[in-house]
């Protein structure tokens, strides 16, 4: 067996990496549709180099390439909207450092590449957690709104995180309570709740930080206090959390 040299081991590896996103683009453009991305837009997603390829043929398609670091930063690069929800399905969790995070976080651009990337790849990573008190005060509108997602991600996906984590970020939610960007607003409200639904003192702590939102008194204040409340106290959730 012939030996190569390193630097063409690098470019071989490289060049195979480059045919399987050519692969994979391929693959999307023959499902693509133009209806589809006429009904993005109707749900406020930004659909520049959009196929209007649905998320359970992503999640299909991103199975046959887990776990693939490599392939998934030059997903990332390729600009296919697409493709930017595809490499957050298939990256290594273990792999992604705050360099990465960074970089990527700096270049989201719609809601749902936000909201993917954060709760499909971020908040499975060793900086998951550190993250949260830099983001949510940041100014850009995707960079903040990446703050809360974080948590009400980890809220869902983190099941051994202590109450006393989620006590520590709550506070940062009355700070964006008063943003009037419909996308950080949402986050926001859906962090508020994310915590409240984790189990009984967290509806209790997440009620209290709702009402402290509540007395804010701006009108996106309002908005997240009221709609948090309401499904804090629905019987579904008091259910759910053997509150009754």
């Amino acid at each position: 067996m012939v030996n190569l040299h390193p630097v063409v081991q690098v470019m071989k590896a490289s060049g195979q990496v480059d045919e399987r996103v050519r692969e994979i683009t391929g693959r999307l453009k023959e499902r693509q549709s133009e209806a589809n991305v006429l009904g993005m837009e109707r749900f406020g997603i930004v659909t520049r180099n959009a196929y209007g390829v649905p998320i359970p043929i992503l999640r299909a398609l991103a199975r046959e390439y887990r776990m693939d670091h490599e392939l998934a930063q030059a997903l990332w690069r390729s600009g296919v909207h697409e493709s930017h929800l595809l490499a957050a399905l298939i990256d290594d969790p273990n792999k992604v450092d705050r360099e990465q995070m960074e970089e990527w976080v700096s270049e989201f651009y719609s809601w749902d590449v936000c909201d993917g990337v954060v709760s499909n790849l971020f908040d499975r990573t060793t900086q998951a957690w550190s993250v949260i008190p830099d983001w949510c005060r940041r100014a850009a509108e995707y960079e903040r709104r990446a703050g809360f997602v974080m948590i009400a991600a980890l809220a869902t996906h983190d099941k051994r995180a202590s109450d006393e984590r989620f006590l520590e970020v709550l506070p940062l939610t009355v700070e964006g309570a008063d943003d009037e960007r419909k996308m950080v607003m949402k986050a926001v409200n859906w962090a508020v709740r994310g915590v409240g639904k984790r189990n009984a003192a967290l509806n209790e702590a997440a009620l209290e930080t709702a009402e402290r939102i509540k007395s804010l008194g701006t009108r996106p204040a309002r908005w997240i206090a009221a709609d948090a409340i309401r499904e804090l106290k629905s019987e579904a959730v008091r259910r759910r959390l053997s509150l009754d």
